[in-house]
């Protein structure tokens, strides 16, 4: 059940980006506003990956766009390494972008059909790079290296005489090229083939390691989230649900919704039986007006009146996870408390 609070925020040193009540909303007509994203929070320590998942409008990606302040967010905080970006404006926002990039979902789209490769990969250098050109392909052509491109085939052809894995790997360096400290992945992989969405994700994996990065890995697939995830947090319908460790999230999923997407992920066995008990009730509530309580109450078996009249809020069920959720699947554990001696 889609819920709201802070209770599975960190502390420490460690947190490169806090996110904090972030609200997205956007006009609609008859002067009605589409509640994109509402109130969320989370958090990402230096050098891990965090999922972000749910189905499409559930308001992922605008989560994403949110962080790097395209476009702003309505409300909410969003501090990158202590910094409040919400706060900052013109060339000040647009030099703290330069430590937060952006991998977007459609990697052909993307890029600049008009020019030639070595120039679109370049392109950030020219605003907050070296100023000698030689400098500038020498970066470039690392960058292309580092993600499996020839940088002598490709730095004078243009996107469409590449293949989508090929534009996805040059959209890649040129998120790279000014040595940002996070990368904000939109859906890399869904418009890839399924043998090349792994090259891509072990492409980003070996670059994690190689400079030092730390990435949000939006996706509706929660497959692909497992495979490249420390944490995972799920969305629906602009609120967040349920937050955990990777292997704790699929071994033990405590909101209803959650079990719901990972009961609807095929398994590539012929001789598996389909779980025809895993039933999605209900349409899908409209953003403009979304229900009162839970938002999830309207597809969930579980629902009753208090899920119509509290919203309910994060709670820990065991150490590193926590749902959003009035009756979750599992009961919550026992925490271990330490006392320090007087």
């Amino acid at each position: 059940m889609a819920g709201t609070g802070t209770a599975h925020l960190r502390d420490g040193d460690d947190i490169l980006l806090r996110v904090e009540g972030l609200t997205v909303e956007f006009p609609a007509p008859g002067g009605n506003r589409v509640k994109a994203v509402s109130g969320i929070s989370f958090d990402i320590k230096k050098g891990e990956t965090l999922g972000l998942v749910g189905e499409s409008g559930c308001g992922k990606s605008t989560t994403g766009r949110a962080i790097i302040q395209l476009p702003p967010p309505t409300a909410g905080s969003v501090q990158l390494n202590g910094d409040e970006l919400t706060d900052l404006k013109g060339d000040s926002l647009r030099l703290r972008r330069t430590d937060i990039q952006m991998i977007f979902q459609d990697p052909i789209s993307s890029l600049n059909p008009r020019r030639k490769i070595g120039k679109v990969v370049a392109e950030p250098l020219d605003v907050w790079g070296p100023a000698s050109k030689e400098e500038k392909r020498a970066i470039t052509d690392k960058l292309l290296e580092a993600v499996g491109i020839d940088p002598d085939l490709a730095r004078d052809k243009r996107p469409h005489e590449f293949s989508g894995g090929q534009c996805q790997r040059i959209s890649i360096a040129r998120a790279l090229v000014l040595d940002p400290s996070m990368l904000i992945c939109d859906e890399p992989v869904s418009s890839l083939d399924v043998s090349v969405q792994a090259q891509i994700l072990n492409l980003l994996g070996d670059l994690k390691v190689d400079y030092d990065l730390t990435l949000v890995f939006i996706a509706h697939d929660l497959a692909v989230v497992k495979n490249i995830s420390d944490r995972v947090a799920v969305m629906y319908l602009g609120k967040m649900c349920e937050v955990a460790e990777s292997n704790e999230m699929y071994s033990n999923p405590a909101h209803p919704y959650t079990s719901l997407l990972l009961g609807s992920v095929p398994e590539p066995d012929p001789d598996n039986e389909i779980d025809l008990e895993i039933v999605e009730e209900g349409d899908l509530p409209s953003p403009i007006n979304p229900p009162s309580g839970c938002r999830f109450r309207t597809r969930c078996p579980r629902a009753d009146e208090q899920c119509s009249a509290e919203e309910p809020q994060m709670v820990q069920i065991a150490s590193d996870h926590f749902v959003a959720c009035h009756h979750p699947l599992i009961e919550p554990q026992p925490m271990e408390v330490s006392l320090a001696n007087d």
